[in-house]
């Protein structure tokens, strides 16, 4: 695994860092991370039914996504989520730690980066930092620098979800 400390001050991108307890769900993280500024975030890693295709999608922490939805504006067929086993193997990451950020583990640009429309319109982002026990404030500057760095160019689409959502 790449060092995100490097790769962000290789690229003069900065941040903010909040270290906490271990949050492996969306849950976790609203009891234990501190407020901080910044679009809180999650982070889905998916695949096509074939695992050909597959896609780092980001929307805000509260939405609940409409994955058939989801996989008709992509044009996918069996949209689902990634295994254990092809998160590892295409972002370098482990369940309860995928970010925008492990996109820099992707050098062959074998995953498609798709980001919900009012993420791509906040002031910054909360991100993990390739692990779940810390909190990387980065502005939307930075995080467009970051994905022109590896060479991602993100799809922005008005991700579908259910008509719940969860308090943000």
């Amino acid at each position: 695994m790449a060092d995100i400390y490097q790769f962000l001050a290789a690229h003069q991108i900065s941040y903010e860092r909040c270290d906490h307890p271990p949050a492996f769900t969306v849950e976790e993280a609203r009891r234990l991370v501190p407020p901080l500024p910044g679009k809180k975030i999650k982070n889905l890693f998916l695949c096509d039914g074939k695992g050909r295709k597959h896609f780092l999608v980001v929307v805000g922490f509260g939405k609940m996504m409409d994955l058939k939805g989801l996989g008709k504006l992509l044009d996918v067929k069996n949209i689902r989520f990634g295994s254990p086993g092809r998160l590892k193997k295409y972002l370098d990451l482990t369940p309860g730690s995928v970010t925008i950020l492990g996109i820099m583990n992707d050098p062959n640009h074998e995953v498609q980066v798709v980001i919900d429309k009012n993420i791509w319109e906040a002031d910054g982002l909360q991100c993990h930092p390739l692990v779940n026990t810390s909190t990387l404030l980065i502005s939307l500057e930075g995080i467009k620098e970051f994905l022109n760095a590896t060479g991602h160019e993100p799809r922005i689409i008005e991700v579908p979800g259910k008509s719940q959502t969860l308090e943000t």
